[in-house]
């Protein structure tokens, strides 16, 4: 029977973090236990929970039947507390007002707006590779197009600022900088994000995306705001409930404006408009989400030790295993590791999928973020307890000898 043809948008959209599941589930319907290191959901793992005072909260909001529309750009509450987080953050924060900050469903929806809002056929994003895959996916979605600028392997996966310089031109509307960074955990320095706003000062209609959702998961307490070193160009900052506070299927994000030139009044009309035309985010989940902002936090600390601990033991166990390495990540939870083997470094997804299927872990294919700078890698997530990342490593260094090139 003749099919229905699909967009070409659509059928070029791919999400490697989510797509290597579909295998992974036809061998737990088959009856086997997979080791999952794919997916950066701290509730997945044992030991992570949502503080107790935010579900509540959530909970009450219900209870309170708080179920209702709210505002399209957020509830005025959480709009201030947020304003007031990043202005008082403790490594560059900034003056955001209430009115800078919009509420949306997790950073994805506010990068969906984003793009629809600044993109037209032929501009282009500087993205990071590698990447989270919808800095790939979504710009083509609305006519633009995604250039990945390199993060150097060798550096600890610093900015080649090099070659971002050398990508940078009038057609080039958002540079995206993913602090700490998705996959590889690097952190930017105040040196690369100074160089960077300078390059970026010199083209008047481009704005850097400041991506900063792990901003809390940083291990040495060095995560800048991009925001507070600007003087000049617009930045937008990501951030929501997801990872610092436990959350991620709440689907509470948001973006927060630093427009210090005022330039970028029209743009965010755009913005607004996109934002009540989909109503509003989830009403009960921003209380859950305020009540974190505003309630005590000393509980970070021991989540952020554990996942610091994790972080160690797995750098000490890769880089034990013949056939692998891996760089130190700074912040966040995933470690980009690289296969040192020749055969597997020139096929990672291959790599992944064998050894899933004979060992039943479940890791990324590394090309599945950029095909250009994430090949011969694979992710992990190194949020489960020591016991099963241990048991992980094991089985990952029993497939490296056992097939052995």
């Amino acid at each position: 029977m003749k099919q229905i043809p699909v967009t070409k948008r659509a059928s070029q959209i791919e999400y490697a973090i989510r797509d290597v599941v579909v295998p992974a589930a036809a061998l737990e319907a088959q009856g086997h236990s997979i080791i999952k290191l794919n997916i950066g959901d701290p509730l997945a793992y044992p030991g992570l929970p949502t503080p107790n005072h935010m579900v509540e909260a959530y909970q009450k909001a219900i209870y309170d039947q708080k179920n209702g529309y709210s505002p399209a750009y957020g509830i005025e509450e959480l709009r201030v507390a947020i304003s007031e987080n990043e202005h008082n953050k403790s490594n560059g924060g900034w003056n955001c007002e209430p009115n800078d900050v919009y509420i949306c469903h997790g950073v994805t929806e506010a990068l969906q707006i984003i793009f629809a809002s600044y993109l037209d056929k032929g501009d282009e994003v500087l993205s990071p590779g590698p990447h989270y895959p919808p800095y790939m996916a979504y710009p083509q979605v609305f006519g633009g197009k995604t250039i990945e600028y390199k993060l150097d392997s060798e550096n600890g996966w610093a900015i080649d600022i090099d070659d971002l310089r050398s990508k940078m031109n009038d057609r080039v509307k958002l540079l995206v900088l993913i602090n700490p960074n998705n996959p590889t955990g690097n952190v930017i320095t105040k040196t690369e994000l100074d160089q960077i706003i300078d390059l970026v000062s010199q083209y008047e209609n481009c704005t850097i995306i400041s991506d900063e959702i792990y901003d809390r998961l940083n291990f040495n307490e060095n995560h800048i705001s991009t925001a507070s070193r600007s003087k000049k160009v617009p930045i937008i900052t990501l951030n929501g409930v997801s990872k610092v506070y436990y959350a991620p299927g709440w689907r509470i994000g948001y973006m927060a404006f630093h427009d210090p030139t005022h330039n970028s009044k029209e743009v965010r009309d755009g913005i607004e408009r996109m934002l009540r035309s989909r109503i509003c985010a989830s009403t009960p989940a921003q209380y859950g989400y305020l009540a974190g902002l505003n309630g005590n936090d000393d509980w970070m600390s021991g989540y952020l030790e554990m996942i610091k601990e994790r972080n160690e033991f797995c750098v000490k166990r890769i880089n034990n295993i013949e056939g692998l390495s891996v760089e130190r990540p700074q912040g966040a939870f995933y470690m980009f590791v690289k296969l040192v083997d020749p055969y597997w470094n020139a096929n990672d997804k291959e790599f992944v999928l064998k050894l899933l299927n004979q060992k039943y872990v479940l890791a990324v294919h590394g090309s599945g973020f950029s095909k250009n700078y994430g090949k011969g890698h694979f992710r992990i997530v190194f949020l489960p307890k020591k016991e099963i990342l241990n048991e992980a490593m094991n089985r990952i260094e029993e497939f490296l000898i056992e097939s052995r090139h």
